[in-house]
């Protein structure tokens, strides 16, 4: 638990300065007028003439811009102000619509906190930064040397007095100038105004793993934020505001606020643990911020270990890693803040996973003493428990454990496909009386022999072989779910995992390909549809389906044990693990090669059982090649 904090700003005094100070130092009234014309059109030209610039005339000087430009921002703040919220939407409305967030910008115009404006708007404006489009805006969200609202921002540094109104009023400003000056162009050009595309949160209901948050909860959690030493002091408001928003349905706002309040505490736990006070404030520009990258990563620049995972726990880490930094998670800092959720369909349950977490980090930091902490014991233990019992989403080796078992449920699946009455003799016709199950017997219980010692719940190598071997294949997917070291995998291993998934996407496609036709060619057969040539293709399918059926499940296997001991390649040197990549390889080559030999189009299944045959060869070779390597090196003194 936290200890209670001293920090009072997390704006280091050159940054505080920057900010709060120089902005101010010329005093005088500023005709508003001279920005906005009769028709409130932005005169860009007031806001350049306001730039000053260094010697060389090149770069800007942002300190001396920032003080030219602090009367003018003032008299835009005071114009604003002074006008109703039904006055700025007639003026200003149709300036916003080129963001596709007009109602956004009319609430924050008027009605917002100022730190949700700054946030919400800088999100806006992030999405043209692409193009700078002025040195106006550099000023304001450009390098750290100037403002730099946006990631002092968002990166939870500012506290509700230190960014001045007037630099909110401001970016507005901006916002409807640049609407404006898009329209211009729009109007000359005759060009139609497209939008990029939304990021898309696949399936967020999948997402949410902790149950809805109690109303006992959010009706307690004002009074922990205060109690609780995961918030600091000058930032509480934040915290109350994020829950106002929750409570309310607005689910983006909730989620934009309660983040850099996250990153901000968690920087605090981050700078206790791992004793380095200074990086609690926000950095000079030589210098980078500790963001959530550093938070959560393994190493300190310094070379010596993070502590912050031992502290939080690897489900919390594994929890922040999938919403925030895994590629094929969410990732809702990155997207929120560069202006691509739409924020008006912000979904509920994403904010609710959020919350909940942030939650229990605010309770587990309140005094065990505390009369509130035992009262609110049934409460917020039961979110507690759920937090320490994540499990990754996201992580590739997640995502892997989840491909895994989408095979295994599909190629259970065959044990229910149909086949025409009286078929067997036909099928055993096509390769004489042998039968097909049996073809590659030998080589399978071969291999899995090879591989018992690897999976420790098969401890009789013939509950394996009869696992594979018949319909009760169904308790490999068991074995997916075993704990599997997820934080900081060495790249050896992300290289691999990279690999097992392309073989696992490769043997479902081959499933959905086998089930596909088998349904598609039996009604046909049924209905007498088939011609003569693809009736016997399609005994020739049965055939190769009973002979491939032991063959696939055995893949799966193999992608399971090297999924369960993937930790192990850290043992080899770098030849032997060059080597196990290609063989990893060649099973891809094959699963690739499967796959478009059963698709619809190829339907090419004789092919099939060759190249099984080659591959069985290759498995047998290369693991009797490291058995035999492992012997020597358990033999050697």
């Amino acid at each position: 638990m936290l200890e209670p904090s001293t920090v009072s700003t997390c704006l280091s005094p050159a940054v505080h300065y920057m900010i709060c100070k120089v902005g101010f130092e010329l005093q005088g009234s500023y005709d508003i007028r001279r920005i906005l014309t009769i028709d409130n059109e932005v005169c860009w030209e007031a806001l350049s003439e306001n730039m000053c610039y260094k010697a060389t005339g090149e770069f800007l000087d942002f300190i001396q811009s920032i003080r030219q430009l602090g009367p003018l921002c003032q008299a835009v703040h005071t114009h604003f102000t002074s006008l109703s919220s039904t006055e700025f939407e007639e003026q200003f409305g149709w300036c916003f619509h080129w963001t596709e967030n007009t109602e956004v910008y009319l609430m924050v115009g008027k009605e917002c906190p100022f730190l949700l404006r700054d946030l919400l708007a800088s999100t806006e404006l992030a999405a043209i930064l692409s193009k700078p489009v002025m040195d106006v805006l550099k000023v304001f969200l450009g390098s750290p040397e100037s403002l730099n609202l946006r990631n002092i921002l968002w990166h939870g540094f500012a506290s509700p007095d230190d960014i001045p109104a007037k630099y909110c009023s401001t970016l507005l400003l901006l916002t409807a100038g640049l609407g404006q000056l898009l329209k211009t162009y729009l109007s000359l050009t005759h060009l139609p105004l497209e939008h990029r595309p939304y990021f898309l949160l696949n399936s967020p209901k999948d997402m949410q793993v902790f149950p809805s948050i109690s109303d006992k909860a959010l009706f307690a959690a004002e009074l922990l934020i205060v109690k609780s030493k995961f918030a600091l002091p000058h930032m509480t408001s934040f915290w109350i505001e994020a829950i106002a928003a929750f409570q309310q349905g607005r689910y983006a706002d909730c989620v934009i606020l309660l983040l850099p309040q996250l990153e901000c505490s968690l920087r605090l736990v981050f700078t206790v643990v791992n004793k380095c006070p200074n990086r609690m404030l926000t950095a000079e520009s030589a210098v980078l911020y500790t963001t959530f990258d550093e938070i959560l990563t393994e190493q300190l620049d310094s070379g010596s270990e993070n502590q912050v995972p031992y502290t939080l726990g690897e489900p919390a880490m594994e929890f922040l890693l999938d919403f925030l930094n895994h590629q094929e998670g969410p990732r809702i800092r990155d997207h929120l803040s560069h202006g691509e959720i739409q924020l008006n369909e912000f979904p509920k349950e994403i904010a609710n996973q959020l919350m909940f977490f942030s939650l229990v980090m605010l309770y587990k930091n309140v005094e065990h003493e505390d009369v509130f902490f035992k009262e609110m014991a049934d409460v917020f233990n039961p979110l507690i428990n759920a937090v320490e019992s994540y499990k990754s989403m996201f992580h590739p080796i997640a995502l892997l454990q989840k491909q895994v078992i989408e095979c295994c449920d599909s190629l259970q699946e065959w044990t229910h496909l149909p086949s025409p009455p009286d078929h067997s003799e036909q099928v055993r016709k096509v390769e004489g009386s042998a039968d097909p199950g049996m073809l590659f017997t030998h080589e399978t219980l071969y291999i899995i022999s090879l591989h018992k010692h690897q999976i420790k719940d098969f401890t009789d190598v013939e509950d394996l072989d009869y696992c594979i071997l018949t319909d009760k294949f169904t308790t490999m997917t068991n074995l997916c779910n075993k704990h599997i070291k997820k934080l900081f995998c060495h790249r050896w291993v992300v290289e691999v995992v990279g690999i097992l998934r392309k073989v696992s996407t490769q043997l479902y496609l081959i499933s959905r390909n086998v089930i596909f036709i088998s349904e598609l060619r039996y009604e046909q057969w049924m209905q007498k549809a088939l011609r003569s040539r693809q009736r016997q293709n399609y005994i020739r399918m049965l055939y190769s389906i009973k002979i491939l059926t032991p063959i696939l499940r055995l893949f799966v296997m193999l992608v399971i044990v090297n999924m369960q001991n993937i930790h192990t390649i850290l043992e080899k040197n770098l030849v032997d693990y060059q080597k196990y990549i290609k063989y990893l390889k060649s099973i891809l080559q094959y699963a690739e090669n499967m796959s478009s030999y059963t698709s619809f189009e190829k339907n090419r299944w004789d092919e099939t059982i060759e190249l099984t045959r080659r591959i069985l060869l290759k498995i047998t070779t290369f693991n009797d090649k490291h058995e035999l390597s492992q012997a020597i090196k358990d033999n050697q003194p």
